[in-house]
């Protein structure tokens, strides 16, 4: 969207955070975002207001723009069937349409009378299937017998801090038993330079990819990934990497999360399959051991690899717009508001 000339009205990595132990310490500057955003919508008085996802901050914006008569559609519907379903019961107001990405949404939220439309996942239009795996070979010198393995620990601050030290442990086993391995590091805008830093000693010294185009380049070069949950599954199965699905919280978020979650997985691909189609370890089981093994076994068993390429053609089938592109059908939602 900066690309496209939006001017931000502060960075977004301001938002980037996950977990009550993360957010509580930055309650005090959220709220004064969350302030300078609704007086920046009352001076504008917008024909129409789009928000994307970011619920914990985009619905207390709707929520102080309800009365002013101004259109509004949310853009990425609430995961609330995941945990804390009561919370869908505040809804009711918030928008005139909501528009999901996800096939089971609807069916969810239409009996609240919250307007859902499914318009499919804008991950299928991301290129994520398109690298280039000869060009990120000669890009960065890798030889034939090389193994390439993707390590995607977030686009949050917080995500990495916890996730790199784990990473870099798993990396010293993996390499112990393939010699041959060569870590590819995906880091997110706003804290690549940050994320270089922290993996500069590595003693297995990864290649850092920074942009869109080099990180796909690199999926297809990748023998397996390890990846924290997120839309970065869907990337990885569209590009039919193997992967191993990872993520570690603060502990008080993480006792607080198994009371309120819902949902049997916390994987996208794992959800839309229905099934474990890739391993989930998360929490006490985020260790270097378990990761290293888990990866070992994805980069020693061709069968097992090739079970999950076989899953995810079906379960990214479900996430295809009803008609087009899924951005071109979000766009004609909003669009019919104007």
């Amino acid at each position: 969207m900066a690309e496209a000339g939006l001017e931000s009205q502060f960075p977004m990595q301001e938002l980037a955070l996950m977990g009550l132990a993360e957010i509580l310490p930055r309650i005090i500057p959220l709220r004064r975002r969350m302030r300078e955003t609704i007086a920046a919508i009352a001076a504008a008085r917008p024909d129409l207001l789009v928000t994307i996802d970011s619920p914990g901050f985009c619905l207390r914006v709707l929520k102080a723009v309800e009365t002013t008569g101004i259109r509004r559609v949310h853009y990425v519907a609430p995961q609330v069937w995941a945990w804390r379903q009561n919370r869908v019961k505040k809804f009711p107001g918030l928008w005139d349409e909501l528009l999901c990405l996800l096939p089971f949404e609807p069916d969810f939220f239409s009996p609240f009378g919250l307007n859902p439309r499914f318009v499919g996942h804008p991950v299928l239009e991301s290129g994520a299937d398109l690298g280039n795996a000869a060009r990120f070979r000669a890009a960065h010198a890798i030889a034939p017998e090389a193994v390439p393995v993707m390590l995607l620990p977030g686009s949050r601050v917080t995500e990495t801090a916890r996730l790199l030290p784990v990473f870099r442990a798993t990396m010293v086993l993996l390499a112990a038993k393939i010699p041959n391995l060569v870590p590819v590091l995906a880091a997110a805008p706003g804290i690549a330079e940050a994320v270089a830093a922290k993996t500069a000693d590595w003693p297995v010294r990864p290649i850092i990819v920074r942009d869109i185009a080099a990180r796909y380049d690199a999926f297809a070069a990748a023998r397996a990934a390890l990846t924290k949950s997120g839309t970065s599954t869907l990337e990885l199965a569209m590009a039919g990497v193997p992967m191993a699905v990872t993520y570690r919280v603060n502990r008080l978020s993480a006792a607080l999360g198994r009371r309120m979650i819902k949902v049997k997985y916390v994987a996208m691909i794992n959800l839309l399959s229905a099934r474990a189609l890739v391993p989930e370890l998360l929490q006490e089981d985020c260790t270097p051991e378990k990761l290293a093994g888990t990866l070992q076994s994805l980069l020693e068993n061709p069968a097992a690899a090739q079970a999950q390429r076989d899953g995810f053609a079906t379960a990214l089938a479900t996430l295809r717009a009803p008609s087009g592109h899924p951005s071109d059908a979000a766009a004609a939602a909003i669009a019919t508001w104007l």
